[in-house]
């Protein structure tokens, strides 16, 4: 069979052919590619014409597209369709592309002339998109170590290659971890107090599994949280947390300890080598926030503002316990278990009130027309175009003039085979050629609770508020609107990316929105509006505590990314140096044998090291952002249209926050947060 990655795809909209494609194709496709970008590289250093934007910066821009095509194919379905081969080629060629992207940017030749065309910048006449992606170019020469030499320069490139394997060889072991374990239970009496679906689908579950007559419960999302939440024996509940918070910590194969210590190691030193005091100063330079102590006053102000109040919602919950005759001390297994209990007294408000209205196909539904009257944009389900599981479902996006958007991919359910969470991701980003504009291929990947035999997939709030939090990554990639692929979309600061995402989450609160979607699954009735407002009562429950959380995993992850070198060789415990990290933030009793960073894959295996802070920052410009829907209308024209232009098209062409002055008019204040929040009056 010839291999369907080695030439153009000849499929709807150049959409991957999922069913041709085979993972003995990979390695060869990639092979093939790197030889022609590297050809490519080699055309722009050999060419004899005086250095141009055009013929220099632009040309580097288009080389490597069959690469970039054929990689993110194989990288996409290792996170969302993957299997022992596909890690295994993963892990193999990550290190030929780490050498590839070192090997290009650390040429003294072709840096020399991106340099001439730099200098010459203020006399070229460019436009700022052009600017910018000259800039990029130029400092990314600079920070992947072009201007070191001799010994320097090839430890710059080891490092690289060997942060690349490191970082996929993190995320195998979680998702192992996650996957290995079971809890089986025997005895229906244990099951008091979980809902009905969930203890369908582990019954189910246990049928798959050969255990008939049993239940079986999982370490993912749609299996463990409710567990954690509704289950009322306290035992098992330990037992699943133990588990979870125990993931990779076992001093087995797949422990992640040792892997830390490198990672941080091999961080530092690449820091120290370019000039800089830490990894942390290294990846701030590109972001809002700029430096590492300009982080940390921002976090310790949200400190500050929630440790107090977050002190008083453990309390509650204390009392909470003790009025119903409860002795024991409270532990992080049975937080969620009280708090829930405690949000349903408060609010009369418990997630199966408030599931049946949340339909998934409903939920779908709801962000499409949310979109459609924000941005006048429609989503047209054709099954027929190319998918890489039969569980994913494929949507052309039309604009009101029937023209094409982008092509959209959307894949819901848990399987063994993909990582937990939820995100967004593309298979192509937009672009223009020739002035014409190339649809981007987007795609938002989650962890809902599926259907049963006898229950459709009705979803949480927190669930409702994830798919629209993905769907608004999802917009900025699909309505980005550049002429260059790298300043598209989501290729903007990562302390800038969750602003898209975030302030979606914003319309799951709005009456208007929900009466859009949000009907019984059985009777077809409304949400009610004293629903809602009970909804938006609960909003900010024990919000402090969650605010407090978000920023303990902040001051972990700049914990480890602000040592030196020569901090990092006295780390000899991961989870001693977790704890001083943590005790800042600490409500709870240590529990012995759990750790977070070694499941931490936002900031090992992910784009978030330096930057998970950038949640909170994010919701510091959505809440700022969206108060201006508020004041207009949260289906206001005009808002959204400014909101379109100046920051879901612009994706990285220009300064963040100099897109965001444009829509809002002014710097973003700390104000509106800290109200919706609960945290101030």
């Amino acid at each position: 069979m010839s291999n369907p990655l080695l030439s153009a795809f000849e499929t709807p909209f150049q959409l991957p052919p999922f069913s041709e494609i085979k993972e003995e194709h990979y390695v060869e496709a990639i092979d093939q590619a790197l030889e022609e970008a590297k050809q490519e590289i080699r055309n722009i250093i050999k060419s004899e014409d005086e250095p141009t934007f055009e013929n220099v910066v632009e040309e580097l821009e288009k080389s490597g597209e069959k690469l970039s095509r054929n990689s993110s194919v194989l990288f996409n379905l290792n996170s969302a369709e993957t299997n022992d081969e596909i890690q295994k080629i993963t892990q193999d060629v990550s290190p030929k592309l780490a050498a590839f992207e070192s090997e290009i940017k650390q040429d003294p030749d072709l840096f020399r002339k991106v340099r001439t065309i730099y200098d010459q910048k203020e006399e070229l006449g460019l436009k700022p998109e052009q600017e910018k992606l000259l800039h990029d170019t130029y400092l990314d020469f600079v920070r992947r170590g072009v201007e070191l030499e001799g010994a320097d320069k090839e430890r710059f490139r080891e490092i690289s290659i060997e942060l690349s394997k490191l970082s996929l060889k993190f995320s195998e072991n979680v998702l192992a971890e996650t996957n290995s374990f079971e809890l089986i239970v025997a005895d229906e009496a244990d099951l008091a107090g979980l809902p009905d679906d969930v203890v369908s689908r582990a019954a189910q579950l246990a049928q798959q599994k050969n255990h008939a007559g049993k239940w079986i419960f999982t370490l993912q999302a749609p299996s463990y949280i409710p567990f954690m939440e509704y289950a009322d024996h306290r035992g098992l509940r330990e037992q699943m947390f133990m588990a979870y918070m125990s993931k990779c910590l076992k001093g087995d194969d797949h422990d992640n300890q040792s892997i830390i210590k490198e990672v941080i190691a091999l961080k530092a030193e690449l820091a120290q080598l370019l000039g800089y005091p830490t990894f942390a100063h290294y990846i701030l330079e590109q972001r809002m926030a700029e430096d590492p102590k300009k982080v940390k006053r921002f976090l310790d102000d949200l400190l500050n503002k929630s440790f107090p109040k977050a002190k008083e919602e453990v309390k509650e919950i204390k009392e909470y316990m003790k009025s119903r005759g409860i002795d024991h001390e409270l532990q992080r297994w049975d937080w969620a278990y009280y708090s829930e209990k405690l949000r349903k007294e408060k609010y009369e408000l418990n997630d199966e009130l408030v599931k049946p209205y949340f339909k998934l196909e409903n939920v779908i539904d709801g962000v499409f027309k949310t979109a459609e009257k924000l941005f006048e944009i429609r989503f047209v389900e054709n099954s027929s175009l190319p998918r890489y599981h039969e569980d994913v479902r494929t949507y052309e996006v039309i604009n009101s003039d029937g023209e094409g958007v982008a092509v959209f991919l959307a894949d819901f359910f848990p399987r063994t085979g993909k990582r937990g969470g939820a995100w967004m991701t593309s298979f192509r980003g937009e672009k223009k050629i020739n002035g014409e504009r190339v649809l981007p291929q987007v795609s938002i990947v989650c962890n809902f609770t599926p259907s049963s035999e006898d229950a459709p997939s009705l979803l949480k709030f927190d669930e409702v508020k994830t798919l629209f939090h993905e769907f608004g990554h999802a917009l900025h990639g699909m309505l980005a609107d550049t002429t260059y692929e790298s300043l598209a979309g989501t290729n903007v600061y990562w302390d800038f990316v969750e602003l898209p995402s975030q302030i979606m989450e914003n319309w799951c609160y709005e009456k208007e929105c929900l009466d859009l979607f949000a009907t019984h699954f059985e009777t077809g009735e409304l949400i009610p509006a004293e629903l809602v407002n009970r909804i938006i009562k609960s909003s900010t429950y024990h919000e402090a505590y969650a605010t407090l959380r978000q920023i303990s995993f902040g001051l972990l992850d700049m914990a480890w990314h602000s040592l030196s070198p020569e901090e990092v060789k006295s780390i000899t415990d991961v989870s001693e140096f977790e704890k001083k990290a943590f005790a800042p933030t600490e409500l709870f009793p240590e529990v012995p044998g759990t750790n977070m960073s070694v499941q931490f894959s936002h900031i090992f295996a992910g784009g978030y090291a330096a930057g998970y802070y950038s949640y909170k920052w994010a919701e510091v410009l959505d809440a700022d952002a969206f108060s201006v829907f508020k004041e207009n209308g949260v289906f206001d024209k005009e808002t959204a249209s400014s909101f379109k232009e100046h920051v879901l098209s612009k994706g990285g062409t220009e300064h963040p926050m100099d897109l965001y002055k444009k829509f809002r008019g002014k710097e973003p204040s700390v104000d509106a947060l800290l109200k919706r929040a609960g945290l101030v009056e």
